[in-house]
């Protein structure tokens, strides 16, 4: 079941491939809600939480997904120090949803799944990340 590449999984490899592009797509949304020319284009109902966000939400958005992207590369390029970048990005993915979920009547289905699944793919790669290195895969 071990492929040629020093004796590394193939499901490493996907799994690495599969969730650096979900956390790219994180980036490509955390630049299109600091475009004001693109947030005029959502729909009203999203405006408000973006636009009144505070600075650490932000903050706490960008580190989420720019941490999660950064992770995802390191992972495919072997390097344990993934572990602590991903860690930093499951902070940023607490923050982000206490903001959200702190918002008063804000009870939006689609926005919350979307942070939840953060959350989750987050906190995977973190025992992911552990078990590649206990496996050798990572150093």
């Amino acid at each position: 079941m071990n492929d040629k590449t020093g004796g590394i999984h193939w499901s490493f490899w996907v799994i690495c491939v599969v969730t650096l592009i979900f956390n790219v797509m994180g980036v490509i949304n955390y630049f299109v809600q600091m475009n004001a020319d693109s947030l005029a284009t959502f729909p009203e109902q999203y405006r408000p939480i973006i636009e009144g966000r505070p600075a650490w939400a932000t903050a706490a958005f960008a580190i989420a997904v720019f941490g999660g992207s950064l992770g995802c590369l390191l992972l495919l390029l072997r390097k344990s120090v993934a572990f602590f970048v991903l860690c930093a990005s499951l902070l940023g993915v607490i923050a982000s949803m206490m903001h959200i979920f702190g918002v008063a009547g804000y009870n939006n289905f689609e926005v919350w799944i979307g942070v939840l699944m953060q959350l989750v793919v987050t906190a995977f790669l973190i025992w992911y990340s552990k078990l590649a290195e206990c496996k050798g895969w990572i150093s």
